[in-house]
């Protein structure tokens, strides 16, 4: 019996251990999410990772006006994948807007994607996501 049980006990461990573990932060935390800002400008790189793709522009800060570089924070590359989106989808020098949910400090210049439009041909992606 006892032999059994460490047995049962060490496949279970491997089993537990073995499991991709799902863990995710809590977006409201960094993002203001009742709120929208758009930023329309050059896109300076496209970040395609996970666990979150990055996009990033050179735009306007409203308050200022003087140019500055926003984090605009989008779902997974595997996700995006999923959707068609590529490494090659976007790249530096595309104008876009971006509309998203605004960093809880303006400073930062970050936005959490929910939106964006390519001017040059009117590609664009819509969403939401976790």
């Amino acid at each position: 019996m006892t032999r059994r049980f460490v047995v049962v006990i060490l496949l279970f461990a491997g089993a537990l251990g073995s499991a991709p573990l799902v863990a995710h932060h809590s977006a409201a935390a960094t993002y203001f999410e009742d709120k929208s800002q758009t930023v329309e400008g050059t896109l300076v790189q496209f970040i395609y990772r996970n666990p979150h793709a990055f996009v990033y522009v050179e735009a306007p800060d409203p308050a200022t006006g003087q140019m500055a570089r926003w984090a605009v924070e989008w779902t997974s590359g595997q996700a995006l994948n999923g959707l068609g989106i590529t490494r090659e989808t976007l790249k530096a020098g595309d104008h876009v807007a971006i509309t998203g949910s605004p960093g809880r400090n303006a400073a930062e210049h970050r936005l959490r994607m929910r939106k964006i439009v390519r001017a040059k041909d009117g590609w664009k992606w819509e969403g939401n996501f976790q």
